[in-house]
C-alpha cells in the first residue's frame, strides 16, 4: 500500500510578459513571457508597464472629430480640428473659438505639407468638398475658377487623397483609377492625369498612393506606391510622367485589400501597408510575396488582426501612428463610436498589447506627441497616469506554464508580483489553470490618495508620494492543474505601475495525479 507524503512547496520566478499579447501559438506551446490578453499594459524591454494616459487638449467642438491635421512650417506649428463640417484651431490647450471655416460636407479628410516658392501650405481633400489650401493665415477652396490659387482640368470636388512626390502636389480623384499631378514646384495650375486603367489587371479603384524611400534617403530610390481596392501595389519610379525617358513602371504585386484610405504609413526607410494580411512592411512584403507570413510585423497578433479586419474592415476610423518618445507604433481598430481601440507594438521588440480607453476617430502628431479627435474634443494620449482624471483599468493573462514538468497536477496557493510603483494602486494577482480564460483575480477598487502639490500644499500636514519604490507583497490564490497562467489586474489613477517579475508558491504531486 502506498501511503501519501506531503510534498515541499516549489517557489518558481517568472519574468513578466515582456514578449507581450500572442494570438498566434497555441495555448500549450506559447513562451512563458508572452500573454495570452494583454490590455492597458505596454511591454518594454525589462518590464510590462501601465501605458499612458490622456487628457482633453481642445474642447468645445461640436460632434466628433473626424479628421486632426498639423500645419507645419519649420518656424510655425498649428494644429487643426475637423468635426461637423467645421474646422477648429486646436494649436493652445483649452476651449477652442469660433470655428476658422464652416459649411463642408464631411469632415474626413487627408492632407499633406508642401513648401513652394509662394509659401507653407496645409492641403487637404476629402472627395465631396473642393480641395482646402491653408497658407498660414486663410482657407481657400480650390477650383478651377478660384483666386488667388486655382486647379483646372480635373474636376476638384472628386479628389480625395493627397500626397506629394518628387516636387509635385498628387491627387487620387475618388472610386477611380485616376491619379493627378500638378506643375513641379505648385500648389495649383493645369492638372495632368495618370491613368491606371490599363495596369490594375484586377481593376477596382485607388485607395491610396504614398512616396517610398527604399534607401531611407532622397535619391533615385525613390518611388510612387499606388494601392488599389482589390489589393494590387503598383509602383512607378521616375519624375515626369509626361516623359517615357523619365518615367517608368517598377512592377504590380499583389496583397490583401487595403484597409480605409489610411492604410499606408511611412516608416524609418519603408512604407507600412494595412491590409487584410495585416500590418506589412512593404519592401519584405512584395520580396517575399503573401508566402510568408514572417514579414508581417503583426505576424503575432495575426489571429486578432483577421479577427478585426473582417468585422470593421468598412468602418471609418482606421489609422496608423508612429510615437517614437515611447517606441510604439499603433494601428487605431473602430470597433465602434466611443469603444475604438488600439493594437500596440514596441518598435524595439516587436512585442504587441492592446489599449483601451483612448475613443480615436483619428491621429495625427504634433510637436513629437500624439493627439487623437474625439467626441467634441481634440485629446492628448500618453500624457500623465489617469484618463481625462479616471481610472486606468488594466489587465494580463500571461502564457501557460508546466513549471518544467508536464504531465504533473500541481496546487497552486501564493503569488507576489515584483512591482515598482510611486503611490499605492489596487493589484490584485488570480491563477489560471489549464488553460481556462475566466476571470480569477477578483473584482478591483481602487482609492486614490491626495497629494500634496508643490507650491501650494502645507508641508508639515500635506501627504507627499515618493519616488519609485518596489512591492512584492503575496496574495492567495487558488488553483490544481497541469499548467497554470498568472492573471494580474489593476486600477489606478495617476500611478506609475512597471511589473518586472511574479513569484509564485505551489506543491507538486506525482505524474497523473
Amino acid at each position: 500500500m502506498k501511503i501519501a507524503q506531503r510534498t515541499a512547496a516549489n517557489v518558481a520566478s517568472i519574468p513578466a510578459p515582456v514578449g507581450g499579447w500572442n494570438v498566434r501559438d497555441s495555448l500549450a506551446n506559447m513562451s512563458p513571457t508572452d500573454a495570452v490578453t494583454m490590455t492597458n499594459f505596454f511591454p518594454t524591454v525589462s518590464s510590462v508597464n501601465l501605458r499612458g494616459g490622456f487628457s482633453k487638449w481642445s474642447t468645445g467642438i461640436t460632434g466628433q472629430v473626424d479628421t486632426v491635421m498639423a500645419y507645419e512650417t519649420g518656424s510655425v506649428s498649428k494644429l487643426f480640428g475637423i468635426a461637423s463640417g467645421s474646422i477648429y484651431n486646436c494649436t493652445t490647450k483649452g476651449a477652442v473659438g469660433a470655428a476658422e471655416k464652416t459649411g463642408l460636407t464631411n469632415s474626413r479628410f487627408e492632407h499633406i505639407n508642401v513648401t513652394t516658392a509662394g509659401g507653407s501650405f496645409l492641403y487637404a481633400c476629402n472627395g465631396v468638398d473642393d480641395p482646402l489650401l491653408y497658407n498660414g493665415t486663410t482657407w481657400q477652396s480650390v477650383n478651377a475658377s478660384s483666386s488667388p490659387i486655382a486647379i483646372t482640368g480635373v474636376t476638384t470636388n472628386k479628389l480625395n487623397n493627397v500626397t506629394l512626390f518628387k516636387n509635385r502636389v498628387w491627387f487620387i480623384e475618388k472610386e477611380s483609377l485616376k491619379a493627378w499631378y500638378l506643375p513641379t514646384n505648385s500648389v495649383g495650375g493645369a492638372a495632368e492625369v495618370l491613368d491606371l486603367s490599363s495596369i490594375a489587371r484586377m481593376g477596382g479603384y485607388i485607395v491610396s498612393f504614398s512616396a517610398w524611400t527604399i534607401d531611407a534617403g532622397y535619391g533615385v530610390d525613390d518611388n510612387l506606391v499606388f494601392v488599389t481596392s482589390q489589393g494590387e501595389i503598383i509602383v512607378y519610379r521616375g519624375t515626369d510622367p509626361a516623359s517615357a525617358s523619365t518615367w517608368a513602371l517598377a512592377g504590380v504585386w499583389k496583397l490583401g485589400a487595403p484597409v480605409s484610405r489610411r492604410c499606408l504609413y511611412k516608416y524609418g526607410g519603408d512604407l507600412l501597408v494595412l491590409s487584410l494580411d495585416g500590418l506589412l512592411p512593404l519592401a519584405s512584403a512584395l520580396q517575399s510575396s503573401r508566402l510568408d507570413p514572417r514579414v508581417n510585423l503583426s505576424d503575432k497578433i495575426q489571429g486578432a488582426i483577421t479577427e478585426v479586419t473582417t468585422a470593421y474592415q468598412n468602418s471609418f476610423g482606421w489609422a496608423l501612428l508612429y510615437h517614437a518618445k515611447n517606441n510604439a507604433l499603433w494601428i487605431n481598430v473602430p470597433v465602434g463610436l466611443g469603444v475604438q481601440e488600439q493594437f500596440v507594438m514596441n518598435t524595439i521588440t516587436k512585442s504587441w498589447t492592446r489599449f483601451t480607453g483612448w475613443d480615436a476617430n483619428c491621429w495625427e502628431t504634433f510637436n513629437d506627441n500624439p493627439y487623437f479627435g474625439g467626441d467634441g474634443y481634440v485629446g492628448l494620449a500618453w500624457d500623465g497616469f489617469a484618463d481625462d482624471g479616471n481610472d486606468i483599468n488594466a489587465v494580463v493573462l500571461q502564457a501557460f506554464n508546466y513549471y518544467e514538468s508536464r504531465g504533473v497536477k500541481k496546487y497552486f496557493t501564493r503569488a507576489r508580483p515584483s512591482i515598482f510603483t510611486d503611490g499605492t494602486p489596487t493589484i490584485l494577482v488570480g491563477i489560471n489553470v489549464d488553460f481556462s480564460l475566466s476571470d480569477t483575480a477578483g473584482t478591483l477598487n481602487f482609492s486614490p490618495s491626495n497629494y500634496g502639490i508643490w507650491g501650494t500644499s502645507t508641508w508639515d500636514n500635506a501627504l507627499w508620494s515618493s519616488g519609485t519604490i518596489i512591492t512584492n507583497n503575496w496574495q492567495g490564490v487558488t488553483g490544481i492543474g497541469y499548467c497554470a497562467g498568472i492573471q494580474l489586474k489593476s486600477a489606478s489613477r495617476g500611478l506609475q505601475i512597471e511589473w518586472a517579475s511574479t513569484d509564485v508558491v505551489f506543491q507538486q504531486g506525482w505524474a497523473g495525479i
